[in-house]
């Protein structure tokens, strides 16, 4: 079994790969900013075939990032898996209405952080010689355009690039590289920013209804293509464009059921 990193871990598709792992008796160390969230997703990880630990960690911070290193290493031996997951999406505003401190918060969470959590585990991984480092991109990371997401985009977009030259960098190493796109996921999120603006979420809802997914449906998918994955560069895609193609078409055949009614929208 491995011992699995996934920072942002305490909602969303983080802690739903956390579960996932957990479940399947993998060793798991999770991470979040806020205290109560970690102990919460620790008491429910309890539960599972693994075990599990985790701390705080603001990974725009280089010495926390490294902290959640050492408390996976100190408690499991070592690290096999490494997931950069923390991330901030903002998107109520159109570039130039954005607030500063959102683009601040959003670029160091989800720029620097991910840079933060790359140089700490691949460090750590040429030294003990294999381990596997995976970037959680999302919309924007191929270079589409989606309303309000200009300023979130540019950052997977950014990340894309740095995952890119992390494979070539890495590539006389023992650590493999590599990304994860987990599609159209309902979380914590989405719904918050769905009701911050609702008129605009309204617009989008029926073309986004046909695309979106559960937490729970994607994370088991998405941890067997972890596990499998053996190779740099390698992208594991939830929402290809096939699956989008048909489910659009699908959708103008037979009106897919509400799947934001249940989270309150």
């Amino acid at each position: 079994m491995s011992t699995v990193v996934i920072t942002g871990s305490t909602q969303g598709i983080g802690r739903g790969l956390a579960v996932e792992f957990c479940r399947r008796g993998h060793d798991v160390v999770i991470a979040g900013r806020n205290a109560q969230r970690v102990t919460e997703t620790l008491t429910t990880l309890a539960s599972e075939a693994g075990k599990a630990a985790g701390q705080t960690c603001d990974v725009a911070q280089s010495d926390q990032v490294q902290a959640l290193w050492d408390l996976a290493v100190s408690s499991f031996g070592s690290v096999d898996i490494w997931i950069n997951n923390a991330g901030l999406a903002r998107t109520v505003w159109p570039i130039l209405e954005i607030p500063q401190e959102e683009i601040e918060t959003m670029v160091r969470t989800n720029m620097l952080g991910t840079i933060n959590g790359s140089r700490v585990a691949a460090t750590g991984m040429v030294a003990q010689g294999q381990g596997k480092l995976f970037n959680v991109l999302g919309g924007g990371s191929d270079g589409e355009y989606f309303p309000g997401l200009g300023l979130y985009g540019t950052t997977k977009r950014g990340l894309d690039y740095f995952t890119n030259a992390l494979v070539k960098e890495l590539a006389d190493t023992p650590v493999i590289v590599a990304k994860i796109r987990p599609g159209m996921i309902i979380t914590e999120a989405v719904v918050r920013e769905a009701r911050a603006n609702m008129e605009n979420f309204q617009k989008s809802r029926k073309m986004m209804n046909n695309l979106v997914d559960t937490v729970e449906t994607v994370a088991p998918f998405l941890v067997d293509n972890i596990l499998a994955t053996d190779k740099s560069g390698t992208k594991i895609r939830w929402l290809n464009g096939p699956k989008m193609a048909g489910r659009m078409l699908r959708g103008m055949i037979k009106k897919r059921p509400d799947q934001f009614e249940a989270f309150g929208l």
